[in-house]
């Protein structure tokens, strides 16, 4: 988790942060969009298009890169440092002379300029239609492991019950978005494979070839390079191991059978805002490689090197920061996000962070052994009065593999989310028709405390077994009653046209947006099923029948 205190020695020097500042610099436009719509393998890897496809995610403008002639002109003014890209944003993160990132509203490809000190004045851009060592070991076979020290935080949210049917991550992909990731080729925990290891049990193979197949790639967000071994801090590395770790008998993750991308977005030697616009990049990147879930152990609020950049707890909204916007986007673009709660439960502070913060994602805090609330675990409410964090899982101890392959018992939500998160991505290589939004309330549902949340526990502790059969029944109920209301047509264009039951009469029909505000409300009946959308822009949706037993919900993909 980020750090929770920050000493500052001064040694006679005058720090003035008048001069420098940092800024996101949005661009008026694209180029090559239309190119791009009619092939998107261009901007896009066929796995991040099936997913899409698979579940009814718009391919719209958001996908197409940022103009690279914008950045290269950014990257020769004079005062001005770009330090990281979104292409959903259509923005580059800047940092330089305050005099100089104000001119750049002078250049004809920039649009606006939002500082990360809010008491600057920012020029913001108007709201845009989006169209303009085990070694010789496969886990292929195993069903059943030896958790070792892990085993209290497996069964806790009976993520062993998912293994035991064989649901360990076989053909899921998970981003860690992270700090450093030292050690990872050589520890033994990670040399088992992964879901598409083409080794047979007890060879004798390569352990790079064996590692590729566990870890489809790496980048350094920061540095720009690929190699993310060469930091010291290796909190990465730890919660990677919650996961992905395979040491039979010792420990063993909770999605040790899936496949990872492996993103250094932290910068430990500094801490500002940049390090959210370096997060949002990764998850851009790993929407494009077709990810599936993503884990974050990290979160932001306050200790900026500059504290003028510092949240206060109405930022923490779940739509004003930079990582809470990123979040939102991703969630529209299928992807499943879980995030750490944070570390301020006893502090001064005490609520949860950003990107915790936001709507659309599965925010994790911790419990004991016991599973207690543990009292450093990030509160809820967010501003707004939404319940965060969503779920627990054990933060305290948890046993991870160290850089050196060695068993170790840490604390902190960063370790609670990991293990929760290989999980998802359990459950949902389970329930492979489901999309991220069924799948996390899947969790939720599921959770110990769900009819009464709390701020410290949310909805509580979830059992993954529990999950899976509500999916199972979600999904036999929706083959066994072709009676059930549905919608006609999925992505839509104009209208929504709900599809009635047998001798089903009028149905109070709502649409929210994904942020959860009511946009429309209407009374459909058999001969008047539609309601008109015509005038929204494209984007996700929900559309909500009420009826007497219960409501039902659609993600609606505008187009």
């Amino acid at each position: 988790m980020k750090k929770i205190t920050l000493i500052l020695l001064l040694f006679g020097l005058t720090i003035s942060w008048s001069q420098e500042q940092e800024a996101l610099v949005f661009f008026k436009d694209k180029k090559e969009i239309m190119a791009s719509m009619e092939n998107p393998a261009l901007i896009l890897t066929n796995r991040a298009i099936e997913r899409k496809q698979k579940h009814n995610v718009l391919i719209d403008a958001s996908d197409v890169p940022v103009d690279p002639s914008y950045i290269t002109q950014l990257k020769n003014l004079p005062d001005i440092a770009v330090l990281a890209k979104s292409k959903w944003l259509n923005t580059a993160y800047v940092r330089g002379d305050q005099t100089a990132i104000e001119a750049l509203l002078d250049q004809q490809y920039v649009e606006a300029i939002e500082f990360m000190d809010k008491d600057l004045k920012a020029s913001r851009p108007v709201e845009r239609d989006k169209a303009a060592g085990k070694w010789g070991i496969t886990l292929k076979n195993r069903s059943k492991f030896d958790y070792g020290t892990a085993t209290n935080q497996t069964e806790m949210i009976a993520a062993d019950r998912l293994h035991a049917q064989d649901y360990t991550g076989r053909g899921m992909i998970i981003a860690v978005l992270d700090s450093g990731f030292p050690g990872v080729f050589d520890n033994p925990a990670f040399q088992h494979g992964g879901s598409f290891g083409r080794f047979t049990p007890g060879g004798r193979h390569d352990k790079i070839a064996k590692i590729q197949d566990l870890l489809l790639g790496t980048y350094d967000f920061i540095d720009r390079e690929k190699d993310v071994e060469n930091e010291i801090d290796d909190h990465g590395a730890l919660t990677f191991s919650d996961m992905a770790g395979y040491l039979d008998g010792d420990l063993v993750g909770t999605a040790p059978d899936a496949s990872y991308y492996l993103f250094r977005t932290e910068d430990g030697a500094t801490e500002t805002p940049a390090e959210e616009a370096y997060w949002v990049e990764a998850l851009e990147r790993a929407d494009s490689l077709g990810v599936d879930v993503v884990n974050t152990s990290l979160g932001y609020r306050d200790f900026f090197d500059n504290p003028d950049y510092n949240y206060t707890y109405e930022d923490l909204d779940g739509k004003t920061t930079l990582a809470a916007r990123g979040a939102n986007i991703a969630f529209e673009k299928g992807l499943l996000i879980v995030v750490s709660a944070g570390n301020e439960g006893d502090g001064e502070f005490k609520k949860v962070g950003t990107p915790a913060d936001s709507p659309n994602v599965l925010t994790v805090g911790a419990v004991d052994l016991d599973s207690k609330y543990i009292g450093f675990s990030s509160l809820g409410p967010t501003v707004d009065g939404r319940i965060k964090p969503d779920v627990v899982a054990q933060g305290s101890p948890t046993a991870v593999v160290d850089p050196e392959g060695d068993i170790a018992f840490v604390y902190g939500t960063s370790f609670s989310s990991p293990i929760t998160a290989g999980a998802v991505a359990c459950l949902w290589q389970a329930l492979p028709d489901l999309d991220n939004g069924q799948i996390m309330q899947l969790v939720r549902e599921s959770a110990s405390t769900y009819e009464t949340p709390s701020d410290s526990l949310g909805y509580g502790i979830p059992n993954f077994e529990k999950a899976l059969a509500k999916g199972r029944l979600l999904n036999l109920r929706k083959k066994q009653d072709p009676h059930q209301f549905e919608v006609a047509a999925n992505p839509v264009r104009n209208d929504i046209s709900l599809i009635f039951p047998k001798n089903s009469g009028a149905v109070r029909c709502m649409l929210y947006d994904i942020l959860g505000t009511k946009i429309k409300a209407k009374t459909l009946k058999p001969s008047d099923n539609k309601m008109d959308v015509s005038e929204l822009s494209r984007g996700i949706y929900i559309f909500t029948v009420k009826t007497r037993t219960g409501d039902k919900s659609f993600k609606i993909v505008k187009r």
